[in-house]
Formats: structure tokens, C-alpha cells, sequence
């Protein structure tokens, strides 16, 4: 089952103790993201994201919560439902959240800035937003677990 990005963004931010900026909220959801799809085989969220400077970025969310600036996020999720506890979609956003939510947003950005990753496939600072497709997310997750089954094997 899909869920909205907001859905996804309260859930993140009510698990992280409302501890998130927006760029690490994107970063974040965009990381579930990739991984549900190489995962489950279907998105995590209905909307797309954007190719924008700094990685990453669902257009809709970003607006939304824009007011906040660099500031951590506080409670704007009344659009978002909550979603079931035992469903795929809760189990990778609390293990993203868990794991990862304490990088510093520098890291973040450069996971995802990866130069063979979906955004760097779609990015140009000369075209702005372009929208990242699925497909290519999917095709980002395979190309990680490749390059992480390698490392692994020459180690």
C-alpha cells in the first residue's frame, strides 16, 4: 500500500521526537523510499520527488513546511493520517529513522548526491525539478546493494 508523504513525514517526525529539519526530512523519506521499492517492489509514497540543488525533494512537502526554514519541523501533519503499525511502510520508516536520523544533514545530502544515483541521473542547475522516476529509484537500490555485495566480498 502507498501512503502520502505527509503521512510518511509525521511518522518520521513523531519517531525522531520532532528532532528533523526539512532537508532531512527529504533525504529521509526519499532513503525509505528507495528502499521500499527495492524492498517490496512498489513506492512508498503517491507523489514523486524533484531533482532540486540539494538532492532529493518532494515538492509538496517542501512547501508546506518551508516556514520552518533550517529550524527543526514541529507538528504541520494534520493532512496526514496515521498509518498501521504493522505494515511494511511503518517498519522501513522507523528503521530509517532509527538508523539514520542522526547523520548530519551533510551526509544526508551527500548519500543522496550520489554520482550514479537517480537525482545525479536527473539533476542539471540549468533545469530545475525535474521529476525523478520510480524506475530509476529502483534501479538506485539495486546499483547500492551491487556495490555493497562487492565491497563486502573484497573484504
Amino acid at each position: 500500500m502507498t501512503i502520502s508523504v505527509f503521512d510518511a513525514a509525521k511518522r518520521l517526525c513523531e519517531k525522531s521526537g520532532w528532532s528533523l529539519t526539512n532537508l532531512e526530512l527529504q533525504k529521509l523519506i526519499y532513503l525509505a523510499h528507495m528502499f521500499h521499492l527495492g524492498q517490496h517492489g512498489e513506492p512508498l509514497i503517491k507523489e514523486h520527488f524533484e531533482a532540486w540543488d540539494y538532492g532529493p525533494v518532494q515538492p509538496d512537502l517542501y512547501h508546506h513546511i518551508k516556514v520552518y526554514g533550517s529550524s527543526k519541523v514541529k507538528s504541520m501533519f494534520h493532512l496526514g493520517n496515521g498509518i498501521e503499525n504493522s505494515g511494511t511502510e511503518a517498519t522501513i520508516l522507523d528503521k530509517v529513522c532509527t538508523q539514520l536520523s542522526s547523520k548530519p544533514a551533510r551526509w544526508l545530502v551527500a548519500v543522496t548526491h550520489w554520482q550514479d544515483g537517480a537525482w545525479a541521473k536527473h539533476y542539471s542547475s540549468k533545469s530545475f525539478g525535474k521529476i525523478i522516476h520510480n524506475g530509476d529509484v529502483l534501479q538506485e537500490y539495486i546499483d547500492r546493494e551491487k556495490n555493497a555485495a562487492i565491497r563486502k566480498k573484497s573484504s
